[in-house]
């Protein structure tokens, strides 16, 4: 363990928060979207620490300038770990995508159980735990991030790490009879095990941890009660906890304010005058309930056709694993859906949905937040899901209703402001669009309001204290803000 740097938050996940490609004979650099990279880089910015992932690529070319230049953006060290394309075939598309997200998603028909992908996640695993353990001092607190590093932990105690080491699962954790599917459930159970804490997004996702250990792990025994429990195993004490993640919700509120925000989403309107806009922003998967959506506001406009002409919704997809064969195909389903439904409904001047198929920048993203008066969030199953966070913070006028499904984890926080509902029940999603168009302002604020106060309160730095006090008994003003954070370290 190489003995030269300070005490640091090191941050461990699949992905570095920007990616590289090569796009007609050239690199190109994309920053990094999705959860994970929204609630933590403006956490680790400036404070001097570390973040080791994947660069999204196969290429084991020179890519220091890409990262330095990265590094200077974000004002944290970043260290790639470098995956050959089989690797990336059997690890990243293999069992973390084809096995653990859609199992954890209680969607076990899209399985393949494969042995040589669960070695390739091994040996990936071990290779993180290397370059881990070659570029860490026992000062720093490592905290190793989702499904597809579950093993890092147990790798890292057979290299003799002591330090101690925290992991959060930012996708559901299944029920016992959905994970008894999974062939190499005990090896997964005991390398969490390794872990100092673990994190889930919902109390339910630990109460089902919980009943697995029961099951499986002879010997494991469960102490305590409230956000955090122990676990004695084999010697060892480890602690289970749950903590909601969030996003930064001061600087959504701000930015969301900005003139050229407030620019962008009137001409939004100016575009479609006199309707009302109902927003669906999503990367294309199929936890994420976007077909049943389609087949709502289509039975929207069936069940209630007075709504004709008076209601547009807008529904973004972010391109996300296109080479596996079921996200292309669900693309097609979509897309063949968006077309049955403008060709039943469209009417002069007037089309029922507009499809974007691409990522939004910032401002254009805050902009459909500020002017969309419905958000519909409704997953099948999801972790947490921040862009139902992220809409209630970019509502300046807290005149937007958010409608979301009761199995995303933001239910468990938002559901007095919320309307809840089953993303299974295509008539329950139309009637909920339905009241949302009909919502009195008076009762969209009350809601709005709500909904606001509790994300500012359980904001992103809550969501990280909450999770070092548990592991450390510290907080982020042990890794404080450094005027020049610390150099990169060599390249893997």
């Amino acid at each position: 363990m190489n003995a030269d740097f300070g005490k640091r938050l090191v941050i461990i996940s699949n992905r570095l928060p920007f990616s590289i490609e090569k796009k007609q004979g050239k690199w190109e650099t994309t920053p990094g979207s999705g959860g994970l990279v929204t609630a933590l880089a403006p956490v680790l910015r400036d404070r001097g620490g570390l973040w080791i992932g994947w660069l999204g690529t196969d290429s084991s070319g020179d890519m220091t300038g890409y990262v330095q230049a990265a590094e200077k953006n974000a004002g944290f060290s970043m260290l790639p770990v470098i995956l050959s394309r089989d690797e990336i075939d059997l690890y990243y598309r293999g069992l973390s995508n084809e096995v653990i997200w859609p199992l954890f998603h209680d969607m076990p028909s899209y399985c393949r159980f494969e042995l040589r992908y669960w070695d390739a996640y091994l040996d990936v695993n071990a290779r993180f735990a290397s370059v881990i353990y070659k570029n860490t001092t026992a000062d720093d607190f490592i905290w190793v991030h989702d499904y597809h590093l579950i093993c890092v932990g147990s790798e890292l105690r057979k290299l003799g790490l002591k330090n101690r080491v925290g992991f959060f699962l930012h996708i559901p954790f299944p029920s016992l009879d959905i994970f008894i599917k999974l062939p190499w459930r005990s090896e997964f159970l005991r390398a969490l095990l390794d872990y100092d804490l673990i994190g889930f997004q919902t109390i339910r996702d630990r109460r089902n941890f919980i009943q697995c250990i029961r099951q499986f792990l002879k010997g494991a025994s469960v102490h305590g009660k409230g956000q955090v429990v122990s676990v004695e195993f084999e010697g060892r004490e480890i602690r289970l906890g749950y903590f909601p993640i969030s996003i930064d919700y001061g600087e959504f509120s701000r930015l969301a304010k900005r003139k050229q925000v407030a620019d962008a989403a009137w001409y939004i309107h100016e575009d479609i005058p006199d309707r009302k806009i109902v927003l669906g922003v999503d990367r294309l998967d199929y936890s994420k309930g976007i077909l049943n959506r389609m087949k709502a506001f289509g039975r929207l406009l069936d069940k209630y056709p007075d709504l004709i002409r008076k209601i547009t919704l807008f529904q973004v997809i972010v391109p996300s694993r296109r080479n596996i064969p079921v996200y292309e195909n669900l693309k097609i389903e979509i897309e063949r859906l968006v077309g049955e439904i403008n060709g039943k409904y469209t009417r002069s001047g007037w089309i029922p949905i507009h499809y974007i198929f691409g990522s939004l920048s910032q401002t254009d993203l805050l902009a459909r937040y500020r002017s969309s008066e419905i958000a519909l969030v409704t997953p099948l199953k999801d972790g947490m899901n921040l862009v139902a966070k992220e809409y209630c913070a970019s509502s300046v006028e807290q005149t937007g209703v958010l409608i979301l499904s009761e199995f995303a984890g933001a239910a468990a926080q938002l559901q007095r402001g919320a309307l809840l509902v089953n993303p299974y029940n295509i008539e329950e999603i139309a009637d909920a669009i339905h009241r949302a168009f009909r919502m009195t302002e008076k009762e969209m604020k009350v809601r709005m309001s709500l909904m606001q106060r509790s994300i500012a309160r359980q904001d992103i730095y809550w969501w990280v204290n909450s999770f070092l006090q548990a592991a450390i008994s510290g907080n982020l003003d042990d890794f404080p803000h450094l005027e020049e954070y610390i150099p990169r370290m060599n390249i893997f």
